[in-house]
């Protein structure tokens, strides 16, 4: 496995991370069973990083991610942790708490659903508006400490909100969306990041699957998928997505690779501070992925690919109005 480093403090790991999200129902059903031989074929090709989120199930996906570390060696492996986000039990959405006090609750809840003694890197899954960035990341540091955190990340946030927090202790990696159709941090969060020497952890490198090659018009989904309220696979969204789908995979094609590969070597491509988070949910969906690292893009082709699918390009937002405004990225 090819490594890299994520940020200035040399946080060492696979070029490729996985997702754990979609393991939780987020997509609709998954198998517990594959989920489980996905995370141990993961690691056994050398992805060490495994990304989760407290709120992801309402805890089902820590705990499933705890069932696989009992046989794993967990000084081999990077948690990533995402708390914050409030949820009822019907699975709706009620905002985010990242106070102090509440960070601290977060994290002892998870300790405790992992069955571990600390976290890699520990991050709010939003910022909290009602919260200085300044009071979490400080909470978190004092996790830091105690020993109970190694690294502090962020997700998700803007500028004026990543310089604050990398002012209080220094920030390890920003989790966001990046792929060739959703390209935002390009104008000034990218350049911020490596200004002050922070990695990017890149989620939905495929959009949930609608540049993966996969997806169709005629693809359903399952009671509470993210995809079924998603804009950009709704009516004529879609269709102009899955257009540029199309043109992307000729020149897969031209390759010998599949669309997700070209897809994902295109974020790769983009910088040694940036590692792809995968959402495989399967392993044939994990060995396509792999497969991402032995495709290698000359000058030429990222232009074409650039071509294919321009920035700015993808019809609809990456979240729904109400989803959008809670970002502060897109601030």
């Amino acid at each position: 496995m090819i490594t890299r480093n994520l940020g200035s403090e040399g946080v060492s790991t696979g070029a490729l991370g996985l997702g754990l999200m979609g393991m939780s129902g987020m997509y609709g059903p998954s198998d517990e069973a594959e989920s489980l031989a996905t995370i141990h074929a993961a690691v056994e090709a050398g992805v060490n990083l495994l990304d989760t989120g407290d709120f992801y199930g309402m805890g089902h996906n820590e705990m499933l991610l705890g069932r696989a570390l009992k046989e794993l060696d967990r000084d081999k492996v990077l948690i990533s942790v995402k708390f914050g986000a409030q949820r009822g039990p019907d699975g709706s959405w009620l905002g985010y708490d990242a106070r102090p006090a509440a960070v601290k609750t977060a994290l002892a809840y998870t300790l405790t659903r992992l069955g571990v003694d600390h976290i890699d890197i520990y991050r709010p899954a939003r910022l909290d508006p009602a919260v200085p960035i300044e009071e979490t990341v400080g909470a978190i540091s004092e996790l830091v400490q105690a020993g109970y955190v190694r690294h502090i990340g962020l997700s998700e946030v803007g500028v004026d909100t990543i310089r604050r927090a990398h002012a209080v202790h220094p920030i390890t990696d920003l989790q966001i969306e990046y792929s060739l159709i959703s390209r935002g941090i390009e104008r000034s969060i990218l350049p911020t990041t490596r200004e002050l020497g922070i990695g990017i952890t890149a989620y939905a490198v495929l959009s949930r699957g609608l540049i993966s090659g996969h997806w169709s018009a005629q693809n359903n989904t399952a009671a509470g998928d993210f995809r079924s309220y998603s804009p950009r696979f709704q009516g004529e969204n879609l269709t102009q997505n899955l257009a540029l789908v199309e043109a992307l995979r000729s020149i897969a094609e031209a390759k010998s690779v599949s669309v997700a590969q070209i897809a994902i070597a295109w974020v790769s491509a983009q910088g040694e501070d940036i590692v792809p988070l995968v959402g495989a949910r399967r392993l044939d969906r994990l060995t396509e992925a792999l497969g991402s690292l032995d495709v290698q893009l000359s000058a030429a082709d990222l232009e074409q690919i650039e071509k294919a699918v321009p920035k700015d390009a993808a019809a609809g937002s990456r979240y729904a109005t109400e989803q959008m405004h809670m970002l502060d990225s897109e601030k």
